[in-house]
């Protein structure tokens, strides 16, 4: 004789009741978590503030590497020695006006 044992009706919901706690679980932190959506979208928005900053300090470099350039043995102009030596002392003849561009300041 062969004996059968009687099923909870509410077993044969967990498994399908644990995949779903699963998949939310794993759904939840593709959007909300430290890699997910939204942080990518934070991410992206920091990306492109950095590589404005960037762009404005490689331009700044890049200035200033043309002046050093134009100090250099070989390349020595007495001009430009002449104003960065009057800027740094802040120093003038009596003959001469100086005009103050705040554009030209490093």
């Amino acid at each position: 004789m062969a004996v059968r044992s009687r099923k909870r009706p509410l077993t044969r919901f967990i498994a399908p009741l644990a995949t779903l706690m699963i998949l939310g679980y794993f759904g939840f932190h593709a959007f909300n978590g430290q890699y997910g959506i939204r942080a990518k979208i934070a991410m992206d928005v920091q990306t492109a503030k950095l590589e404005k900053k960037l762009a404005q300090r490689t331009a700044v470099r890049e200035k200033l590497e043309a002046r050093v350039a134009m100090l250099r043995d070989g390349n020595l102009e007495k001009d430009m020695v002449d104003e960065y030596v009057r800027r740094q002392l802040n120093m003038a003849r009596e003959d001469e006006i100086v005009l103050m561009n705040p554009e030209n300041q490093l």
